[in-house]
Protein backbone atom coordinates (compact mmCIF):
# COMPACT_ATOMS: atom_id res chain seq x y z
CA UNK A 1 0.00 0.00 0.00
CA UNK A 2 1.00 3.62 -0.52
CA UNK A 3 2.88 4.65 2.62
CA UNK A 4 1.28 8.09 2.39
CA UNK A 5 -2.08 6.39 3.03
CA UNK A 6 -0.81 3.91 5.62
CA UNK A 7 1.83 5.37 7.91
CA UNK A 8 3.40 3.83 10.99
CA UNK A 9 0.87 5.34 13.37
CA UNK A 10 -2.00 3.80 11.41
CA UNK A 11 -0.34 0.38 11.35
CA UNK A 12 0.24 0.52 15.13
CA UNK A 13 -3.42 1.40 15.68
CA UNK A 14 -4.46 -1.57 13.53
CA UNK A 15 -2.21 -3.87 15.58
CA UNK A 16 -3.68 -2.59 18.86
CA UNK A 17 -7.20 -3.14 17.51
CA UNK A 18 -6.44 -6.74 16.53
CA UNK A 19 -6.53 -6.34 12.74
CA UNK A 20 -3.46 -8.58 12.35
CA UNK A 21 -4.42 -11.29 14.86
CA UNK A 22 -4.71 -13.82 12.02
CA UNK A 23 -1.01 -13.32 11.29
CA UNK A 24 0.14 -13.43 14.91
CA UNK A 25 -2.05 -13.59 18.05
CA UNK A 26 0.57 -11.92 20.26
CA UNK A 27 -0.07 -8.26 19.54
CA UNK A 28 2.92 -7.17 21.62
CA UNK A 29 5.25 -8.91 19.15
CA UNK A 30 3.52 -7.31 16.19
CA UNK A 31 3.67 -3.86 17.74
CA UNK A 32 7.36 -4.26 18.52
CA UNK A 33 7.98 -5.27 14.90
CA UNK A 34 6.09 -2.48 13.10
CA UNK A 35 9.23 -0.42 12.44
CA UNK A 36 11.13 -3.41 11.06
CA UNK A 37 8.12 -4.48 9.00
CA UNK A 38 7.76 -1.08 7.36
CA UNK A 39 11.48 -0.97 6.63
CA UNK A 40 11.31 -4.45 5.07
CA UNK A 41 8.31 -3.42 2.99
CA UNK A 42 10.11 -0.30 1.78
CA UNK A 43 13.16 -2.33 0.79
CA UNK A 44 11.02 -4.85 -1.03
CA UNK A 45 9.17 -2.09 -2.86
CA UNK A 46 12.43 -0.67 -3.99
CA UNK A 47 13.41 -4.09 -5.32
CA UNK A 48 9.98 -4.42 -6.94
CA UNK A 49 9.63 -7.80 -5.27
CA UNK A 50 6.36 -9.06 -3.87
CA UNK A 51 6.20 -8.73 -0.11
CA UNK A 52 3.80 -8.90 2.80
CA UNK A 53 3.33 -6.36 5.53
CA UNK A 54 5.19 -8.37 8.16
CA UNK A 55 7.89 -10.09 6.14
CA UNK A 56 9.92 -10.10 2.96
CA UNK A 57 9.09 -12.41 0.07
CA UNK A 58 11.94 -14.80 0.80
CA UNK A 59 11.02 -15.21 4.47
CA UNK A 60 7.86 -16.01 6.41
CA UNK A 61 6.10 -13.37 8.45
CA UNK A 62 7.05 -15.01 11.76
CA UNK A 63 10.75 -14.94 10.86
CA UNK A 64 10.94 -11.16 11.24
CA UNK A 65 8.87 -10.76 14.41
CA UNK A 66 10.72 -9.39 17.42
CA UNK A 67 10.28 -10.96 20.84
CA UNK A 68 8.16 -9.02 23.33
CA UNK A 69 6.45 -9.95 26.56
CA UNK A 70 2.80 -10.89 25.94
CA UNK A 71 0.09 -8.50 27.06
CA UNK A 72 -2.19 -9.61 29.83
CA UNK A 73 -5.93 -9.12 29.36
CA UNK A 74 -5.92 -5.67 30.93
CA UNK A 75 -3.13 -4.40 28.68
CA UNK A 76 -4.83 -5.91 25.64
CA UNK A 77 -8.06 -4.08 26.45
CA UNK A 78 -6.27 -0.81 27.22
CA UNK A 79 -4.49 -0.97 23.86
CA UNK A 80 -7.77 -1.67 22.06
CA UNK A 81 -9.37 1.32 23.72
CA UNK A 82 -6.40 3.52 22.78
CA UNK A 83 -6.89 2.55 19.14
CA UNK A 84 -10.68 2.42 18.89
CA UNK A 85 -12.10 4.38 21.81
CA UNK A 86 -13.73 1.19 23.15
CA UNK A 87 -12.84 -2.45 23.78
CA UNK A 88 -13.86 -5.44 21.66
CA UNK A 89 -12.15 -8.40 23.39
CA UNK A 90 -14.05 -7.97 26.64
CA UNK A 91 -14.86 -5.50 29.39
CA UNK A 92 -12.17 -4.07 31.64
CA UNK A 93 -14.18 -5.02 34.69
CA UNK A 94 -13.81 -8.70 33.78
CA UNK A 95 -10.09 -8.36 34.60
CA UNK A 96 -10.98 -7.79 38.26
CA UNK A 97 -13.93 -10.14 38.69
CA UNK A 98 -11.79 -13.06 39.96
CA UNK A 99 -10.26 -10.68 42.52
CA UNK A 100 -13.70 -9.71 43.82
CA UNK A 101 -15.20 -13.20 43.64
CA UNK A 102 -15.24 -13.64 47.42
CA UNK A 103 -17.17 -10.45 48.09
CA UNK A 104 -20.98 -10.30 48.32
CA UNK A 105 -21.95 -8.34 45.25
CA UNK A 106 -24.62 -7.36 42.78
CA UNK A 107 -24.51 -5.65 39.36
CA UNK A 108 -24.63 -1.87 39.27
CA UNK A 109 -27.87 -2.25 37.31
CA UNK A 110 -29.50 -3.62 40.47
CA UNK A 111 -28.51 -0.83 42.85
CA UNK A 112 -31.42 0.63 44.80
CA UNK A 113 -31.70 3.54 47.25
CA UNK A 114 -30.72 2.58 50.79
CA UNK A 115 -30.07 4.25 54.13
CA UNK A 116 -27.17 1.91 54.76
CA UNK A 117 -23.74 2.55 53.26
CA UNK A 118 -22.28 -0.07 50.97
CA UNK A 119 -19.29 -0.64 48.78
CA UNK A 120 -19.73 -0.56 45.01
CA UNK A 121 -17.16 -1.30 42.35
CA UNK A 122 -16.62 -0.44 38.72
CA UNK A 123 -14.24 0.93 36.12
CA UNK A 124 -13.79 4.71 35.99
CA UNK A 125 -14.89 5.84 32.53
CA UNK A 126 -15.25 9.57 33.22
CA UNK A 127 -14.41 12.12 35.92
CA UNK A 128 -15.63 15.67 35.43
CA UNK A 129 -15.32 18.62 37.84
CA UNK A 130 -18.37 20.51 38.97
CA UNK A 131 -19.26 23.28 41.42
CA UNK A 132 -21.83 22.76 44.15
CA UNK A 133 -23.06 24.59 47.23
CA UNK A 134 -20.39 22.68 49.14
CA UNK A 135 -17.65 23.86 46.80
CA UNK A 136 -15.74 21.90 44.20
CA UNK A 137 -16.69 18.31 43.55
CA UNK A 138 -16.17 15.58 40.99
CA UNK A 139 -18.80 13.55 39.18
CA UNK A 140 -17.31 10.13 38.51
CA UNK A 141 -18.98 7.68 36.16
CA UNK A 142 -18.41 4.03 37.02
CA UNK A 143 -19.20 1.15 34.71
CA UNK A 144 -19.40 -2.60 35.05
CA UNK A 145 -20.77 -5.09 32.54
CA UNK A 146 -24.35 -4.33 33.52
CA UNK A 147 -24.71 -0.55 33.81
CA UNK A 148 -23.18 2.81 34.60
CA UNK A 149 -23.72 4.90 37.72
CA UNK A 150 -22.63 8.40 38.69
CA UNK A 151 -20.71 8.98 41.91
CA UNK A 152 -20.67 12.37 43.66
CA UNK A 153 -17.28 13.03 45.28
CA UNK A 154 -17.36 16.22 47.35
CA UNK A 155 -14.44 18.52 47.98
CA UNK A 156 -13.12 17.13 51.29
CA UNK A 157 -12.93 13.58 49.98
CA UNK A 158 -11.74 14.76 46.58
CA UNK A 159 -8.75 16.57 48.04
CA UNK A 160 -7.80 13.60 50.22
CA UNK A 161 -8.18 10.80 47.67
CA UNK A 162 -7.98 12.41 44.24
CA UNK A 163 -5.12 10.12 43.17
CA UNK A 164 -7.49 7.15 43.15
CA UNK A 165 -9.61 8.65 40.38
CA UNK A 166 -7.88 7.18 37.33
CA UNK A 167 -9.57 6.56 34.02
CA UNK A 168 -9.80 2.84 33.11
CA UNK A 169 -8.86 1.82 36.67
CA UNK A 170 -10.91 -0.19 39.15
CA UNK A 171 -12.48 2.01 41.81
CA UNK A 172 -14.35 0.93 44.92
CA UNK A 173 -16.62 3.50 46.53
CA UNK A 174 -18.11 3.33 49.99
CA UNK A 175 -21.21 5.47 50.14
CA UNK A 176 -24.99 5.66 50.06
CA UNK A 177 -27.19 4.96 47.06
CA UNK A 178 -29.77 7.71 46.57
CA UNK A 179 -32.57 8.41 44.15
CA UNK A 180 -31.54 10.87 41.43
CA UNK A 181 -34.50 13.21 41.06
CA UNK A 182 -33.20 14.61 37.79
CA UNK A 183 -32.74 11.34 35.89
CA UNK A 184 -35.11 9.10 37.77
CA UNK A 185 -32.29 6.62 38.34
CA UNK A 186 -29.86 6.36 41.23
CA UNK A 187 -26.63 8.06 42.20
CA UNK A 188 -24.06 7.40 44.91
CA UNK A 189 -22.66 9.95 47.34
CA UNK A 190 -19.14 8.80 48.18
CA UNK A 191 -17.84 8.64 51.73
CA UNK A 192 -14.60 6.88 50.82
CA UNK A 193 -12.67 5.88 47.70
CA UNK A 194 -10.59 2.72 47.58
CA UNK A 195 -8.29 1.33 44.94
CA UNK A 196 -7.36 -2.33 44.67
CA UNK A 197 -4.21 -1.95 46.77
CA UNK A 198 -6.18 -0.32 49.59
CA UNK A 199 -8.85 -3.01 49.44
CA UNK A 200 -6.22 -5.73 49.75
CA UNK A 201 -4.31 -4.00 52.54
CA UNK A 202 -7.43 -3.40 54.60
CA UNK A 203 -9.53 -6.53 54.03
CA UNK A 204 -7.36 -9.36 52.69
CA UNK A 205 -7.67 -12.32 55.08
CA UNK A 206 -5.54 -14.84 53.22
CA UNK A 207 -3.78 -15.53 49.95
CA UNK A 208 -4.89 -18.86 48.49
CA UNK A 209 -2.43 -20.51 46.10
CA UNK A 210 -3.25 -23.62 44.07
CA UNK A 211 -0.10 -25.59 43.26
CA UNK A 212 -1.66 -28.33 41.11
CA UNK A 213 1.08 -29.88 39.04
CA UNK A 214 3.63 -27.20 40.01
CA UNK A 215 4.48 -28.07 43.62
CA UNK A 216 7.86 -26.36 43.63
CA UNK A 217 8.18 -25.51 47.31
CA UNK A 218 11.59 -23.90 46.93
CA UNK A 219 10.40 -21.49 44.26
CA UNK A 220 7.31 -20.61 46.28
CA UNK A 221 9.48 -19.90 49.32
CA UNK A 222 11.74 -17.63 47.28
CA UNK A 223 8.76 -15.70 45.92
CA UNK A 224 7.09 -15.24 49.32
CA UNK A 225 10.28 -14.38 51.23
CA UNK A 226 10.57 -10.67 50.32
CA UNK A 227 6.96 -10.03 51.38
CA UNK A 228 6.95 -11.80 54.75
CA UNK A 229 5.83 -9.62 57.64
CA UNK A 230 4.20 -9.87 61.03
CA UNK A 231 2.91 -6.31 60.88
CA UNK A 232 -0.27 -5.06 59.28
CA UNK A 233 -1.19 -5.17 56.49
CA UNK A 234 -0.50 -8.88 56.31
CA UNK A 235 -2.52 -11.93 55.37
CA UNK A 236 -2.16 -15.65 55.88
CA UNK A 237 -1.04 -17.93 53.06
CA UNK A 238 -2.92 -21.13 52.21
CA UNK A 239 -1.57 -23.59 49.68
CA UNK A 240 -3.99 -25.92 47.92
CA UNK A 241 -2.81 -29.09 46.23
CA UNK A 242 -4.67 -31.91 44.57
CA UNK A 243 -4.02 -34.87 42.31
CA UNK A 244 -6.21 -37.62 40.93
CA UNK A 245 -6.67 -39.25 44.34
CA UNK A 246 -6.87 -36.52 46.97
CA UNK A 247 -6.67 -32.83 47.75
CA UNK A 248 -5.65 -30.76 50.73
CA UNK A 249 -5.21 -27.18 51.97
CA UNK A 250 -2.04 -26.37 53.88
CA UNK A 251 -2.10 -23.19 55.97
CA UNK A 252 1.39 -21.78 56.39
CA UNK A 253 2.39 -20.62 59.85
CA UNK A 254 2.19 -17.04 61.12
CA UNK A 255 5.87 -16.56 60.26
CA UNK A 256 4.83 -16.80 56.63
CA UNK A 257 2.19 -14.09 56.64
CA UNK A 258 2.79 -11.74 53.72
CA UNK A 259 1.90 -8.28 52.48
CA UNK A 260 -0.74 -8.63 49.73
CA UNK A 261 1.49 -6.66 47.38
CA UNK A 262 0.55 -6.24 43.72
CA UNK A 263 4.00 -7.39 42.57
CA UNK A 264 3.78 -10.61 44.60
CA UNK A 265 0.29 -11.43 43.32
CA UNK A 266 1.25 -10.62 39.72
CA UNK A 267 4.38 -12.80 39.89
CA UNK A 268 2.46 -15.71 41.40
CA UNK A 269 -0.26 -15.45 38.75
CA UNK A 270 2.34 -15.33 35.97
CA UNK A 271 3.86 -18.54 37.35
CA UNK A 272 0.74 -20.50 38.31
CA UNK A 273 -1.97 -18.87 36.11
CA UNK A 274 -4.34 -16.15 37.36
CA UNK A 275 -7.10 -18.54 38.41
CA UNK A 276 -4.71 -20.33 40.80
CA UNK A 277 -3.96 -17.26 42.93
CA UNK A 278 -6.85 -15.73 44.84
CA UNK A 279 -7.08 -13.02 47.48
CA UNK A 280 -9.72 -14.06 50.00
CA UNK A 281 -11.35 -11.17 51.83
CA UNK A 282 -12.60 -11.21 55.40
CA UNK A 283 -16.03 -10.34 56.74
CA UNK A 284 -14.89 -6.79 57.53
CA UNK A 285 -15.29 -5.97 53.86
CA UNK A 286 -19.05 -6.41 54.03
CA UNK A 287 -21.58 -5.14 53.18
CA UNK A 288 -20.56 -4.91 49.55
CA UNK A 289 -22.44 -4.23 46.33
CA UNK A 290 -20.13 -4.73 43.37
CA UNK A 291 -20.41 -5.80 39.78
CA UNK A 292 -20.99 -9.34 38.63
Amino acid sequence: MDRRALNRRAVEALVRAGAFDALEPERARLLATVGRAIEAADQAERRKAQTSLFGEAEGGAHEVLLDAGPWDLRQRLIEEKAALGFTISGHLFSVYEPELAGLPRQPLAQLAPSDHPGLIAGIVVEARPQMSRRGRMMIVRLEDRSAQVEISVYNELLEAQRERLKIDALLLVRGRVQRDQMSGGVRVVADELLDLATLRARYAARLRIAMNGQADARRLREMLEPYRTTEAPACAVMVHYENGNASCDVALGTAWRVRPDERLISDLRAWLAPENVQVVYGQAAQPVAAAA
